[in-house]
């Protein structure tokens, strides 16, 4: 569901614009932060002591090094498969009078992303037909664009999501987020790549041009895909950085933006969790609330994201998901583009802080919110009830 735009930037963004800006792109510190040091790159272990183990949502998991992606999947693929049989069954349930949405739904959902391109191309070679065009004249709905949605490359799936965020008369500033603020470096990179060989122009040209002000440069950041992404942590770079929040929002009149995305949209993770532990004892708040005290609008909610990913990734997207179903109407864009995007990389993950979250499994949430064949690929992609 797109949202129109809220507005260049909050209110509180607009009263208290800085005169000073220096050149753009460029990260400018305040008075007192001039010697801000960049953190050490390299193997180095990280110290400076333990993180939080809060049980709250939104805490920091413990790190699990080397574990291969997708071991917190619910789609995973089949070891052994036909993709000529595959491909045979798919048009077998889109022939003649009637489609059976079930035997789709049965054949794509068993299978990876990986393994459904291979069924793409065989289908093609094998039946001469193009499955992607018989998929969209046989689907509707909500169903065909979550079916689509799997049958899509996933850099793709992200490049076509950010694209459709921007284009029209609207803006849907929460899928800008979304995306930019989850993914890593080389996802990032991937995105930018084959988002200028489908559209001819760079991600950050459309950012630019869609987008403005302080919530425009902080999507520029983030597009960049150059965050730290190191182990390393200073102590007394944590400790500086930390300061420099406080002495940029709490601890004086107005708030300088710039000062946040400079240390929030570039510290590796590990870093940034222990800032947050040493900005709660400065200020005696943590540092999200100090965002929705500063900040307003979708400036806000971009660094209310970056804080919630760099902290559990997993629960931010359950709290995606909740919102996306909660109350009257549902947001099917985000409740697609999530359920598609990240049921073969850690979707368990999510189910656990959802359920830890809201006291509801997310089996259940979509059972209640959707219905029919839309409902039935969802609960596929959730993979069980806990």
């Amino acid at each position: 569901m797109l949202k129109t735009q809220r507005g260049a930037v909050g209110a509180k963004e607009t009263q208290h614009r800085r005169s000073r800006r220096r050149e753009r792109g460029r990260f400018p510190f305040p008075t007192g932060c001039q010697n801000l040091r960049s953190a050490p790159a390299g193997p180095t272990p990280r110290q400076g002591g333990d993180f939080p183990s809060q049980s709250r949502p939104g805490a920091a998991l413990p790190s699990l090094p080397g574990l291969p992606l997708g071991q917190q999947a619910t789609i995973k693929g089949v070891s052994s498969f036909s993709a000529e049989q595959e491909a045979q069954a798919l048009r077998k349930a889109m022939k003649g009078f009637g489609t059976d949405e079930d035997a789709i739904i049965e054949v794509l959902t068993k299978l990876n992303v990986s393994q459904r391109q291979q069924v793409l191309i065989t289908y093609k070679s094998s039946i001469g037909r193009d499955l992607i065009d018989d998929l969209k004249s046989e689907l509707s709905g909500h169903f065909e664009r979550v079916i689509i949605g799997m049958m899509t490359p996933t850099t793709m799936y992200d490049v076509h999501e950010l694209r459709r965020a921007m284009k029209g008369g609207g803006t849907d500033e929460g899928c800008l987020i979304e995306i930019l603020a989850s993914r890593t470096n080389d996802e990032i990179r991937r995105i930018n790549e084959n988002y200028k060989l489908q559209y001819g122009r760079t991600l950050e040209e459309d950012i630019v041009s869609d987008t403005s002000s302080m919530f425009r440069r902080v999507l520029v950041s983030l597009a960049t895909g150059n965050r730290d992404e190191g182990t390393y942590v200073d102590d007394a770079l944590a400790q500086q950085d930390a300061q420099c929040l406080y002495e940029a929002g709490e601890n004086r009149w107005g708030t300088d933006e710039v000062q946040f995305m400079a240390i929030l949209c570039t510290r590796n993770r590990y870093h940034l969790l222990r800032v947050f532990d040493v900005y709660r004892g400065i200020a005696d708040k943590d540092i999200t609330d100090s965002i929705k005290s500063e900040m307003s609008g979708d400036l806000e909610d971009a660094l209310l994201a970056v804080v919630k990913c760099i902290r559990n990734k997993p629960a931010y997207f359950a709290e995606r998901l909740y919102k996306s179903m909660k109350g009257l109407g549902t947001d099917d864009s985000t409740l697609i583009r999530v359920m598609v995007s990240r049921c073969e990389i850690d979707m368990l993950d999510i189910r656990r802080e959802f359920l830890a979250m809201y006291g509801k499994s997310l089996y259940s949430f979509i059972k209640g919110d959707c219905s029919g064949d839309y409902r039935k690929v969802l609960l596929r992609l959730c993979g069980g009830e806990d």
